[in-house]
């Protein structure tokens, strides 16, 4: 069925609308008087309802000339983001920005750095998702985001993508106060710790196979969604493990953690990166890279989250 409605209609709704009068809506819109009022008189004919009360001098709307201009002046506006986007698109702007992080890194960084594209350039829609462990890499890989931020170790077989560093985390093996291993004996041998439950945090890829890391073959374990809730389970006592020291310092300070000696030293750094796909080309693409790659932009990370 052929619409009975077109864009050039509900622009002369809503100019008059706004001017309550047709002949100021003519002046706004440069046509003359006769074209307002024949395109309203189509309009009415067409929905086979009046838009206007046609008693008095000023244009009053009915109550279905009031629905069509609410819903009207939302089609308006999709019409102008469409025409912009497209516009954009043509330029070489991508109409979404798929960013995945790993939750080892501060999110409300990464919120920064929007809010800086956005000043820069508002077209482009971004679409973030938190990450754990093999689950950054899962997303570049299977396609689900165009850029990776926090990827840590080697990356899948078969290429397609960049890495840059982005900079090295340190992790502590931790324990509640309250925990049985708080006041062993230090360095904790693996055997001693392996008699303990571990919390680990889940990996979240869908398609590469789970990793985990530092658990001890047949150590019990308490597995939660993410490293807030790790930090949490193991302030309760609830079990043990590493955590990155940038996200327990204020646990550190006020003793609601504490560091343990291991017989493998129970600190170990890692080397995070940033990742994306070659053959994404696109602009909002490019000036995250540069945002993040340049050393005169260069982010930190790893201080103490906001």
């Amino acid at each position: 069925m052929k619409p009975k409605l077109n864009l050039d209609s509900l622009i002369v709704l809503d100019a008059i609308a706004r001017n309550k009068s047709f002949s100021a809506a003519a002046h706004e819109l440069h046509r003359v008087p006769s074209s307002i009022t024949y395109a309203i008189q189509k309009l009415e004919d067409s929905l086979d309802v009046p838009l206007f009360n046609r008693q008095g001098h000023r244009a009053n709307l009915t109550p279905a000339g009031e629905a069509l201009l609410k819903e009207g002046r939302a089609l308006l506006l999709m019409a102008n983001n469409l025409e912009r986007n497209v516009q954009h698109i043509a330029m070489g702007w991508e109409a979404e920005l798929r960013i995945a992080m790993d939750d080892l890194v501060p999110f409300s960084k990464l919120l920064n750095l929007c809010e800086k594209f956005y000043e820069f350039s508002s077209t482009t829609q971004l679409r973030l998702s938190t990450e754990v462990l093999g689950g950054t890499w899962d997303a570049l890989i299977s396609d689900r985001a165009d850029l990776v931020i926090g990827l840590t170790g080697e990356g899948p077989p078969g290429g397609g993508y960049s890495t840059h560093p982005m900079g090295d985390i340190e992790f502590v093996f931790v324990v509640s106060p309250d925990h049985p291993l708080a006041n062993k004996k230090e360095p904790l041998s693996n055997t001693l710790i392996q008699q303990y439950r571990a919390v680990v945090a889940s990996d979240s890829s869908r398609q590469l196979a789970p990793k985990t890391v530092g658990l001890l073959l047949g150590q019990p374990t308490l597995t939660v969604s993410d490293l807030e809730n790790k930090i949490t389970a193991q302030k309760k006592g609830l079990g043990v493990g590493s955590l990155p020291r940038h996200m327990i310092s204020k646990e550190l300070k006020s003793g609601a953690l504490i560091v343990k000696e291991t017989e493998d030293g129970g600190i170990s750094n890692h080397t995070l990166n940033y990742a994306w796909n070659t053959c994404h080309k696109g602009k909002a693409l490019a000036w995250f890279k540069q945002q993040l790659c340049d050393d005169k932009n260069k982010i930190d990370w790893f201080t103490e989250s906001e």
